[in-house]
């Protein structure tokens, strides 16, 4: 539960990057130049995802851990997508291969 928030979360800050005015953006992928064209239901996504994440937070932690928790999460994968995303280094291929580890230690240890 908690990966699949680290994901909501990454995914979130992702789309809302994507409308970002400033950023330096590169269009790999479709749906990247879909949410550049489309910032209206591009920010609506990100925020009901971003939503979506602190609710499983809270499902998981308690109040106070899970905003906590929420927060750390947002400050960090946030300052990863503004460093890495115009170095290029965000892909889909790493992403998917740092989710399944994840998954699998969280899996592992729970």
């Amino acid at each position: 539960m908690i990966t699949i928030a680290s994901l909501f979360v990454f995914l979130a800050f992702y789309t809302l990057y994507y409308t970002s005015k400033r950023a330096v953006l590169s269009y790999d992928l479709g749906f990247e130049k879909w949410m550049k064209k489309n910032p209206k239901p591009t920010k609506i996504i990100g925020l009901g995802l971003l939503t979506t994440a602190y609710i499983m937070w809270l499902f998981t932690q308690s109040l106070g851990c899970g905003t906590l928790l929420f927060f750390i999460q947002l400050m960090t994968i946030g300052s990863l997508i503004i460093i890495l995303a115009p170095l290029k280094k965000v892909n889909s291929k790493a992403l998917l291969v740092l989710l399944l580890f994840v998954a699998l230690l969280e899996f592992y240890y729970h």
